[in-house]
């Protein structure tokens, strides 16, 4: 997936402009590097889009810890949009980073987030064993 890619389903996902989605993906990947610790967020890069790269280089090497309602405001506020675009922006970049980046990658990045954040990421239920009946 390249970078125009990325950035058209997270427009397509979201109804918002090409404009606004690359904001948004921008926003949520800073802030999605912020979360999680220095290597992971190095790792996501290395297989993210080139130009969406450096978006996800984490400040520093440990994770700050902050929950969903900060991690919406920060997208809202970098992204210039309100918080219920946000929030469904913040979804959209998730669901397309399932498809861009190799699965056990983005079960990574979903493990060191708290369990409101996968709320938004929204993954797939881990395999129990168990067949529903």
């Amino acid at each position: 997936m390249d970078d125009n890619q990325f950035i058209d389903s997270v427009a397509n996902r979201t109804g918002a402009s090409a404009e606004q989605a690359a904001a948004i993906a921008r926003a949520t990947l800073t802030t999605l590097a912020e979360r999680i610790d220095g290597g992971e967020a190095r790792d996501l890069a290395d297989q993210l889009p080139e130009g969406l790269r450096a978006y996800a280089f984490a400040p520093h090497s440990d994770a700050e810890r902050f929950g969903l309602d900060v991690f919406v405001q920060r997208v809202g506020g970098r992204a210039d949009v309100d918080p219920e675009l946000a929030q469904a922006g913040i979804r959209a970049v998730f669901d397309t980073l399932r498809e861009a980046i190799a699965a056990g990658e983005y079960d990574d990045v979903i493990a060191h987030l708290p369990a409101e954040l996968w709320q938004v990421a929204n993954p797939a239920p881990p395999y129990d064993g168990q067949r529903n009946r």
